[in-house]
Order: C-alpha cells, then structure tokens, then sequence
C-alpha cells in the first residue's frame, strides 16, 4: 500500500499535528483495504486542504458551488461496489506501472470543516479524519449513497471499518 499525503493546508492545526493525522489516514486506508478484502497492493492520494481550496475543487469538478467535508475521485468503475474481479480481465489498466499496485483514487479532505464538524458531533478531530477517510475509501471502491439503502449500507460499513481499529465517537 502506498499512501501519498500533501499538505496543502496554510493554517497551524496541521503543522502542529501533521503526523498524528497522517498516521491515522493511512491507519483507516490500510483498514479499509483489509475490510473490503482487497488483494492488491494499492495506491491512493490524499490532499489535506481547507474549505476555500474544496469549494474551488467541488464547483470544477461537480459543479456544485459549495465547501464540502470530503470529496473521493475514484480511478476504477466498478460494475458493482467492491467487487474487484474484474481486474482479472485482459486489458485493465488500473496498476501502476512502476510499482504494480492498483491505483484506487484520491481523497481531498477540507480540515476546516473537519475541524468544525468534530466539534458539532461531539467527538475529536482525530476521529472525525478517520472517518472521512473511511467514508472516501468506501467511494473509492464503487460504494455510492444516492439510495437511502446504500447511505445505510455505507454508514454500517464506515462504523465497521472505525470501530475495529479504535475510532469510536469516545476516541481521543
């Protein structure tokens, strides 16, 4: 697994606590990777930025003129949501070529609004990285929540994937 982190945040939390939440990103990949049963090795980009770099990243990308916690820009089109069997086809060109690992996507994750929404649930920083970052991981693998059936599906997988590693609403 490879996990690329930029930092693109101007404002202190992150200078002083960067490691800290670097480690819990790839903590959340690595655990998401392992709950979903992927085989691969695998690469995925995350930028840390605050909410005026996400609302410009969301009106290109989206259209929507908006700030957002999270956005997920995923590399595969799965034909359904985790199902990776389709790599086994000749002519996917999903891996790297120089390191051979599966190229999932990337994860813009806004700490302005991570910051904020931590505060508004209760519950630490910490734990509201994890699970944007589970949430992300989840979009990377095909899993959607237009349908209320696949917001539930998504969300009883986010607490999956944060619970078995420790990050609970209690976590600090």
């Amino acid at each position: 697994m490879s996990v690329f982190i930029s930092d693109e945040y101007e404002k202190g939390i992150l200078h002083t606590r960067k490691e800290e939440l670097y480690s819990i990103i790839r903590d959340v990949i690595d655990a998401s990777e392992a709950f979903l049963n992927c085989s691969y090795a695998c690469t995925v980009e995350v930028t840390l930025t605050d909410d005026a770099s996400i609302h410009e990243i969301n009106l290109e990308q989206r259209g929507i003129d908006a700030a957002t916690d999270v956005l997920s820009f995923p590399m595969l089109e799965f034909p359904a949501p985790g199902d990776l069997s389709f790599l086994e086809q000749a002519g996917v060109d999903a891996f790297d070529p120089d390191s051979g690992e599966l190229l999932l996507g990337d994860i813009v994750i806004s700490l302005d609004r991570a910051m904020e929404q931590a505060e508004e649930y209760g519950h630490s920083l910490k734990r509201e990285i994890a699970f944007l970052t589970a949430h992300s991981m989840l979009h990377l693998f095909g899993y959607d929540h237009v349908e209320a059936s696949e917001r539930e599906r998504m969300e009883e997988m986010q607490e999956q994937i944060l619970e078995k590693k420790g990050y609970t609403r209690d976590y600090e």
